[in-house]
């Protein structure tokens, strides 16, 4: 969009101020709307402002899964569209991983901005839907082609200027296990779009459209600006670090490597994924535009634009994506060919995050963390009911933080990439056959010992109450999160099914599982990662090892023997007289290890 005017700063203020908070009211309106609970609770959704050249002008602060990816979605419509050409009041739906989106069940929402007769601009939405009628409810991983992934939707018009088309409702109210949730979300979804054009075009009527749109293209080249400062600070290189997968849900003990290069090229940076797994048999792969793209776009600015530790707050536009390039090879996990399936993507992502964070520590040693979950626990729960309709669920548990330079690691939240909040268990006895009997942090392990320790992981044991189907999406059981700057590496996650009826022992669950026949009180019990630590344990205030072991976090055995504290658990008191002592032990038998 052409604008020529130069705004001043306070105008550029309003306007920043005007179109975010647009974005955010599109996003209120589509969680709060929206029947589904992965909206409606977790608001895994993504809601903003975009130019005709799919520029983001701005987005909902939702969930990082989802800034930065609606422009990939755009470009496929630009390919894809239905009638070859937008028209005032039409709405369109887009969902096709080889088309920019960023996974199937991602269904996103486009409507046009008309102004003056004249296309100005999209208002649009992205929501993770329940189900779109794949092979397995809700969730699928072992599946051999992105035609098993449901229903795909490129360009196509639900309305056409203004008229509803109702072959295509007809058509996906039939092809879902929840079709009623799918359509009212989807309408939720609608309802937020359009309540975006009416707030843009409100104030194109204000400030006029030059000046609008000459305040959001200072603002990108601002948010720009601000990121290769940040960037140019760096010294040139490159940064690697690696690791690997625990398998593809279908070829178990076949670990994928994930090899991470970060190129800092003056006030650019290049992640190169080369060497990276090939595209794998199953939907474990990684759609390039819609996620492999945004998963970097979100490791640097976390990593450079954090609003925690940044003097400014620098808006999250089309600019703060420009200095980022991606390169992963056609063919490989994080670039599949037509047509590999590709919905099970995200563990890929958030470990491409963590392995990012790791190869800059040597450059960045006060913005990075230890390794964190760097996972997602993402099940899929589903059955029949006696009337013959599916009751379907689906659950995002949360991981942990590594150890930070200032701080411990966050327990139990969802790290990096996620920011989906938990489904409240209350709301889950109201609407589904299904019990929580077990929600907490872990007690088996301990996280990442460290100067600052990484976060505790989560265990919640979900109980079904007839019989159904679970397919379980998660990471990390065999590659433990790593400790840095001396710390020590974190837990592994787990998985377990039983059933509270009988005395057969939990069966060990890998940690990607599609489509398993479960029985009445089947229980499965997930235990996140935990974090890694930051720093020598040595050095950590003997004061907080006193209190992790009088909550369970740290074992009296490891106070002493990692952390070197010494304590006296009746009297809950710590010895600083004898830490010191016994630190100073410790300390000595490190250096002669090393020698």
């Amino acid at each position: 969009m052409t604008a020529t005017q130069k705004i001043d700063p306070i105008t550029l203020q309003v306007i920043r101020g005007a179109i975010e908070t647009i974005a955010e009211e599109m996003a209120h309106v589509l969680f709060r709307m929206s029947f589904s609970s992965i909206i409606r609770e977790s608001e895994d959704l993504g809601a903003g402002l975009f130019d005709t050249d799919f520029n983001t002008l701005c987005e909902s602060e939702s969930t990082p899964m989802h800034i930065g990816s609606i422009p990939g979605y755009l470009r496929g419509i630009a390919e894809t569209l239905d009638d070859g050409e937008w028209c005032e009041d039409d709405v369109v739906v887009h969902n096709h991983p080889y088309f920019g989106a960023s996974h199937s069940p991602d269904l996103a929402i486009v409507i046009p901005i008309f102004h003056a007769g004249k296309l100005v601009g999209f208002s649009a939405n992205t929501a993770h839907h329940i189900d779109i009628g794949a092979a397995t409810p809700g969730l699928i991983i072992d599946v051999p082609d992105v035609y098993a992934e449901g229903m795909l939707f490129a360009g196509t018009k639900l309305y056409r200027k203004g008229k509803r088309n109702e072959t295509i409702w007809s058509f996906i109210r039939r092809n879902s296990r929840a079709s009623r949730q799918l359509v009212d979300d989807i309408e939720a979804q609608i309802a937020s779009a359009r309540l975006g054009v009416r707030r843009f075009k409100e104030l194109l009527d204000r400030y006029s459209e030059d000046l609008v749109f000459s305040a959001c293209n200072q603002l990108m080249d601002y948010s720009e600006t601000m990121l290769r400062q940040r960037i140019a600070a760096i010294p040139d290189g490159e940064y690697r670090a690696e690791g690997w997968l625990d398998d593809d849900g279908r070829n178990r003990g076949q670990h994928l490597p994930v090899k991470v290069c970060v190129r800092v090229i003056g006030d650019r940076v290049e992640v190169d994924l080369t060497g990276s797994a090939p595209q794998t048999p199953t939907a474990y792969n990684v759609p390039f535009e819609g996620s492999t793209k945004v998963a970097a776009f979100a490791a640097f600015r976390k990593l450079l634009l954090d609003t925690a530790t940044s003097e400014t707050r620098v808006p999250s536009n089309q600019g703060s994506f420009r200095p980022i390039s991606v390169i992963a090879p056609k063919g490989s996990i994080f670039n599949p060919e037509a047509p590999a399936s590709a919905e099970a993507r995200f563990t890929q992502c958030n470990f491409m995050i963590d392995l990012i964070i790791k190869a800059m520590a040597p450059v960045l040693p006060s913005e990075i963390i230890a390794g964190s979950s760097a996972s997602i626990s993402f099940a899929s729960y589903a059955g029949v009911q006696p009337n013959g309709e599916y009751w379907v669920f689906l659950e995002v548990n949360e991981g942990a933080y590594g150890g930070r330079p200032r701080s411990d690691g966050p327990d139990a939240i969802d790290n990096l990439m996620a920011n989906t909040r938990n489904n409240p268990i209350e709301d889950l006895a109201m609407h589904i056959p299904m019990i929580c009997d077990r929600y907490e942090l872990r007690d088996d392990v301990a996280p990442g010992a460290g100067r600052f320790r990484g976060g505790m992981g989560v265990v919640k044991a979900q109980r079904i109450l007839t019989d159904g189907i679970i397919t379980h999406e998660s990471e990390r059981h065999s590659n433990v999160p790593w400790g840095i700057f001396g710390g020590h590496e974190g837990a592994p996650g787990k998985c377990e099914i039983y059933n509270i009826e009988t005395a057969e022992p939990p069966r060990q669950m890998h940690s990607k599982f599609h489509g398993l026949a479960v029985r009445r009180n089947d229980v499965m019990a997930y235990y996140s990662p935990c974090g890694g630590g930051f720093g020598n344990p040595l050095e950590r205030d003997p004061q907080k090892v006193l209190e992790d072991v009088l909550d369970g976090f740290c074992s009296p055995e490891n106070a002493r023997d990692v952390y070197g504290v010494v304590l006296d658990l009746e009297a809950e008191t710590l010895d600083l007289a004898l830490t010191e002592a016994l630190r100073l032990q410790l300390e000595g038998q490190l250096q002669r290890q090393s020698l």
